[in-house]
C-alpha cells in the first residue's frame, strides 16, 4: 500500500497537468460547439418535413447517435486523409467530440421544445405576443429548465468520452495515466488514480448541475408569478 501511495503522490502532478491542458479545455471547447450545433440542428428540424435542411439535420443526428464515438474519431483522424483532408489531433478530436455531443444536444433541445404544451403558444398569440416575446417569456424559461438535466448528462458523458482521444495519440488524462503505468509497471494503481480524478470532475459537474437546476427553477417560478 505504501508503494501505491508513493506512486500516486509522484504521478499526481503529471495527471493533473494533462487534465488541465487537454481534458478540460477539450471538453469546454467541444461542449460549446456542440451547443451551437445542437441549436442549429433543432432549428433545421423544425423547418418542415420536405426542407433539405431538415433532412440533413435528421441524417446527422441519426448517424452520430447511432455510431460509436470511437468509430467517429477514427473516421475523422484516419479516414479523412484518404480524401485529402488531414487534421492535427486537436482539430480531429474537437470535430469528432463536437459532432457526437451535438447530436445528443439536438435531441435534448428538440424534446424540451416539444414538451411545452401547444396551448401555451396559443395563449401567447391571444395576448398578441410577437415571436420574440413568445420565445423569451414562454419557450426559453420552460425549455431551459427541462433541458438542463439532460444537458448536464451530455457534458458529463463528454468528459468521459475525451478519454478516447488517446487512440489518436493525444496525451490527455487517460493517456498520461497509461504512460505512467507502462513506466512503473503498476497499471492497477495508475488506473485507480485516473478513475479518482474523473470521479472528482464528475462530482464537481454534478454539484454545478444541481445548483443551476435550482436557480433555473426559482427563475421560472418568479417569471410565472
Amino acid at each position: 500500500m505504501d508503494r501505491y501511495i508513493e506512486l500516486w503522490v509522484e504521478s499526481l502532478p503529471q495527471l493533473l497537468l494533462a487534465a488541465a491542458q487537454v481534458t478540460i479545455p477539450l471538453t469546454i471547447i467541444a461542449f460549446v460547439l456542440s451547443l451551437v450545433i445542437g441549436l442549429f440542428s433543432t432549428a433545421a428540424r423544425n423547418l418542415g418535413k420536405f426542407n433539405p435542411l431538415n433532412w440533413l439535420a435528421t441524417v446527422y443526428v441519426w448517424f452520430f447517435r447511432g455510431t460509436p464515438l470511437l468509430v467517429q474519431l477514427f473516421l475523422v483522424f484516419y479516414g479523412l486523409p484518404r480524401v485529402g483532408i488531414t487534421l492535427d489531433t486537436w482539430s480531429a478530436a474537437i470535430i469528432a467530440l463536437s459532432l457526437n455531443t451535438g447530436a445528443y444536444v439536438a435531441e435534448t433541445f428538440r424534446s424540451a421544445y416539444a414538451s411545452i404544451p401547444r396551448g401555451q403558444f396559443e395563449a401567447a398569440r391571444t395576448l398578441n405576443f410577437t415571436r420574440a416575446q413568445t420565445l423569451r417569456h414562454v419557450v426559453i424559461p420552460q425549455a431551459t429548465r427541462i433541458a438542463l438535466p439532460p444537458l448536464g448528462n451530455d457534458l458529463i458523458d463528454l468528459v468521459k468520452g475525451t478519454s478516447l482521444v488517446s487512440v489518436i495519440s493525444m496525451v490527455d488524462l487517460f493517456q498520461s495515466g497509461k504512460q505512467v503505468a507502462a513506466r512503473t509497471f503498476e497499471p492497477l494503481a495508475m488506473y485507480l488514480e485516473v478513475a479518482a480524478i474523473y470521479l472528482v470532475i464528475f462530482t464537481l459537474l454534478s454539484i454545478g448541475q444541481q445548483y443551476l437546476e435550482k436557480r433555473t427553477s426559482r427563475y421560472v417560478r418568479t417569471a410565472n408569478a
